[in-house]
């Protein structure tokens, strides 16, 4: 998609860096593709090195085993999209009330996660297939993104904008599982991308938002 590659040459890969560098990110890159589309248990290392365009036994100069190169793919899905984030409440105005922060939140992982990061998609759609010791890195990075979206939830509530009933780990933990799981059933054929963001975004503001 034209978005990824534009997301990839924002960031200035492929410029100015080594041969090796450029060889293992374009592995990486291949992986988070053929790990997105066959899931944990399909992935091959002959189908990355095809689809990266080298040789099977070039991988290994980079990754000790197949479950290395996979564990540093969900590492990274799970690292960019907590960045990615980040970065899109740093920009908001100011005066964004808590409420506001929320829905910019998750308009943010949406997109991320279904049109601009193959990584974190895969790191999502395979969370619950990869062994423990594949998801030790990207497990830690999803509990601070929890936390994150706790500390957004704690806020709005403290402000008045959230229901006071609410159990907001409980919440937190089904905005986040539904979010990610239209990694598995969003079809851009039958919704569009705004469609399911703005769906998303009313079934946040009038089910945990006080009115």
């Amino acid at each position: 998609m034209a978005e990824r590659a534009g997301a990839r040459a924002r960031t200035g890969a492929g410029r100015s860096l080594p041969k090796s560098h450029r060889t293992r990110e374009r592995i990486l890159d291949a992986a988070a593709r053929v790990l997105g589309s066959k899931g944990y248990a399909g992935t091959r290392l002959q189908d990355v090195a095809a689809e990266a365009g080298l040789q099977a036994p070039a991988i290994y100069y980079y990754f000790g085993s197949r479950d290395e190169l996979i564990a540093e793919v969900m590492y990274v899905g799970a690292h960019r999209v907590r960045g990615h984030v980040i970065d899109v409440l740093a920009a908001l105005p100011v005066e964004t009330d808590a409420m506001g922060r929320i829905l910019a939140a998750v308009e943010a992982h949406l997109r991320y996660e279904l049109l601009i990061s193959d990584y974190t998609t895969a790191s999502v759609r395979n969370a619950g297939q990869v062994p423990e010791s594949v998801r030790e890195r990207a497990a830690a990075e999803e509990a601070a993104y929890s936390h994150m979206w706790r500390d957004l939830f704690e806020q709005a509530q403290a402000a008045g904008e959230l229901r006071s009933d609410l159990d907001l780990n409980l919440t937190r933990f089904l905005i986040i599982g539904a979010m990610n799981w239209a990694a598995e059933w969003w079809d851009p054929k039958h919704r569009t991308l705004d469609d399911l963001v703005a769906s998303t975004q009313a079934l946040v503001l009038n089910g945990v938002g006080r009115h």
